[in-house]
């Protein structure tokens, strides 16, 4: 029994390097796939100031009628001024409806922002103390979520996003939707 004891770690590290050999080989495996628990579900109930109308309240029902995308934002965030230019893009050259949330930000300094860099936002939800990203099960910025015309959380993707992912990801979703929701209003 003593010199069972001393394999232990050797059937330990087997079984952990097993599991790791696993998962590296797995081609679906990709590690920026953060799970939602909202995929498929109506977003969050939430009434909150317009970044550039701070009088204006915007509620869940003004990102209803068409499918768009929902873009966890900041200032303070690296990564999405990386993001940011081909979001302008997206809005103009594939009239893709885009909201967004300016999380847990300076307001002034967002409006500053989207000032310099363009806006590529139909409506920017101000988050302030960050309570809409903790219903959205927000990890940091960026974000971004698919929304059909119900306002219902299709898809998330976590890190920028740019032509391979919208690409790869985001544009055959926002085509089956997009035709979903026209057979429905057509009904």
């Amino acid at each position: 029994m003593g010199r069972l004891k001393l394999f232990i770690p050797l059937i330990f590290f087997a079984a952990m390097a097993g599991l790791f050999f696993i998962v590296l080989l797995d081609e679906d495996y990709d590690p920026q796939s953060l799970p939602s628990a909202l995929i498929d579900k109506p977003m969050p109930v939430f009434h909150l100031p317009a970044l550039l109308d701070e009088s204006r309240i915007i509620s869940v029902d003004d990102l209803k009628g068409e499918v768009a995308l929902l873009n966890v934002w900041a200032t303070w965030c690296p990564t999405c001024r990386v993001e940011h230019p081909y979001l302008n893009q997206l809005a103009k050259q594939e009239g893709m409806a885009i909201y967004g949330i300016n999380y847990k930000d300076e307001s002034v300094a967002a409006r500053q922002w989207l000032k310099k860099l363009g806006n590529p936002y139909r409506l920017n939800i101000v988050d302030a103390d960050g309570r809409l990203g903790l219903d959205l099960g927000v990890y940091g910025a960026p974000e971004t979520y698919l929304l059909d015309a119900n306002g219902v959380i299709r898809f998330k993707h976590v890190g920028v996003v740019d032509e391979r992912i919208w690409q790869e990801k985001f544009k055959p979703l926002v085509v089956v939707l997009r035709k979903n929701a026209l057979r429905e209003a057509g009904q």
